[in-house]
């Protein structure tokens, strides 16, 4: 079942209040009240400790730490947390560069070639320059191909976009600048028949999995994420 509204509300209150664009020196951080409620950091914005590519076991030459932001500056994998995760919340921030496009993938699996074909996504995309926005199937926020996200919420390449994503059981939530952009049920009567529609019925354990890792995607173009949080739910 999902978080309760209160706890999520405030949540995404508090977040939605901070300055997006505050110091360097206070990004990558945990207040004291994150912290008592059970986040923890997944990105200290020094190292890449806790992360690697996908079927690797080290990190790809194309993603560094560039002024505290996880980035993707030449080509390489995507990068996947080491750890699963099955239940949770994640906040993050993410910097596009203009047309370019990535995405956020939950319990990503490593049985196929390609972490898409097992996970759900959330599209990370500049709107004004990239043609997947004439859709809003593709457009930021959505969870990609699947179910749309509205227009006008997500902000140009170069600022800093404010992510959540709740996934707990089969309930999926898309936040985006404090705004909820996309709700779905895993494996649900509505979702089962999207997904027979869509590219992902091509592999059959496509948003099956329990639990798994969370990925940054590399999609050819420079991307950039801080303030990568996670809260485990039961």
């Amino acid at each position: 079942m999902p978080v309760p509204r209160m706890s999520w509300a405030l949540l995404v209150v508090s977040v939605a209040c901070s300055p997006v664009g505050r110091a360097q020196s206070q990004t990558n951080a945990l207040t004291a009240a994150e912290q008592a409620a059970g986040w923890k950091l997944l990105f200290d914005g020094k190292s890449t400790d806790g992360w690697r590519g996908y079927r690797m076991d080290s990190v790809p030459s194309g993603w560094k730490v560039v002024d505290g932001a996880l980035t993707r500056v030449g080509a390489g994998r995507d990068l996947i947390t080491r750890e699963q995760f099955a239940n949770f919340e994640l906040a993050l921030e993410w910097n596009i560069s203009p047309g370019g496009n990535s995405g956020i993938m939950y319990r990503v699996t490593e049985e196929y070639e390609e972490s898409y074909k097992s996970a759900p996504e959330m599209q990370v995309l500049d709107d004004a320059g990239h043609a997947d926005a004439q859709s809003r199937l593709t457009a930021a926020g959505s969870n990609y191909d699947l179910y749309p996200a509205p227009a006008g919420v997500v902000k140009p390449a170069g600022q800093w976009n404010l992510v959540r994503i709740l996934v707990q059981r089969n309930h999926v939530e898309h936040w985006l600048n404090g705004q909820k952009v996309v709700e779905y049920e895993l494996m649900g009567p509505d979702w089962e028949a999207r997904v027979k529609r869509s590219k992902f019925v091509e592999w059959p354990n496509y948003g099956r999995a329990k639990q798994g890792h969370i990925a940054l995607q590399d999609h050819g173009d420079q991307v950039a994420y801080r303030n990568i949080k996670i809260r485990v739910l039961p």
